[in-house]
């Protein structure tokens, strides 16, 4: 009987059984499936980095959304942490990667090009992580490329095992989804092993299981703009634990099968339907009739 169910546990065992790093054994991988040479792959991988650049810088011109709900949040941080008295709680590294994310949310809000990763709505995260990273640690744009095969290969197990999709399993199905890629993506990139890769996608699903997709208005805004870039710090902390040697009681398939168990459960109301959560509270509400009249007023 064929095993219908993709595993980034096994993919985890082989890599090391082979003595190779997992972004390799993920390369070869790819590069059967896909039936195309190393440079192929890596030249779409860059292209894509392409457009997550594109769309940090034009986030960061402080464009506004269409509904006018939201814009310039990134280009504020940005201006704020380069003020002498700005208050620095976060360090450089993780600043970076929230204003990043955001910008690209923004960047999304606003209509502008983006690269979905896995989704439009958690199409921050990735690039927050990848770029804060690559400005940090002086990362080659070969590194990035490997890196986000390294991501995408573990959305494939995601979307296999589960979903990526906030209307079937809430936002951890989104921004959790792209957190734990980026966290997985990035102890590679950092050079660590192909377990504690695993091991950084199973820290991000213990940490952010249960958290609903809840747009106001429907609108891919509120709370999700600041959600990538708080997703963004989510996984920074899964790949640092797992550089460190911390380990996850819970592998990483299990993980993702727990993650689809809970979006199974959770009620239509937080799954995307703007008829819950945040999207419910009296000025979310409040806001939405009033966007809405407008709409039928022209």
């Amino acid at each position: 009987m064929k095993n219908d169910k993709l595993s980034l546990n096994r993919w985890i065992a082989e890599a090391e059984e082979k003595g190779q790093s997992l972004q390799e054994f993920l390369m070869e991988y790819n590069m059967r499936q896909l039936e195309c040479d190393r440079g192929q792959l890596l030249d779409k991988m860059k292209e894509m980095l392409r457009v997550m650049r594109q769309s940090i810088d034009f986030g960061l011109t402080g464009v506004r959304s269409r509904s006018g709900l939201t814009g310039g949040d990134a280009k504020k941080l940005q201006q704020a942490a380069n003020q002498s008295e700005a208050c620095d709680l976060l360090g450089a590294k993780a600043r970076d990667a929230v204003i990043f994310s955001m910008a690209v949310s923004e960047c999304n809000a606003a209509m502008g090009r983006i690269a979905a990763a896995p989704t439009a709505g958690a199409s921050g995260v990735l690039p927050g992580v990848f770029f804060s990273l690559q400005k940090h640690y002086n990362l080659s744009e070969e590194t990035l490329a490997e890196g986000l095969v390294v991501a995408g290969s573990i959305g494939l197990v995601i979307a296999d095992r589960a979903s990526l999709a906030g209307a079937t399993g809430g936002c951890q199905a989104e921004c959790g989804s792209a957190a734990a890629m980026a966290a997985g993506a990035a102890v590679t990139m950092l050079g660590g092993t192909p377990s504690q890769a695993g091991t950084a996608a199973a820290i991000v699903f213990k940490n952010i299981l249960g958290l609903v997709c809840d747009p106001v208005a429907g609108l891919v805004e509120v709370p999700c703009i600041k959600r990538n870039g708080s997703c963004a710090l989510q996984a920074l902390a899964a790949a640092e634990l797992a550089l460190c040697g911390i380990g996850s009681f819970i592998p990483a398939d299990e993980a993702i099968d727990a993650m689809k168990s809970v979006g199974d459960a959770l009620p239509c109301a937080l799954r995307e339907t703007a008829g819950g959560g945040m999207a419910a509270t009296p000025t979310a509400l409040a806001w939405a009739r009033q966007y809405f009249s407008q709409d039928k007023d022209k």
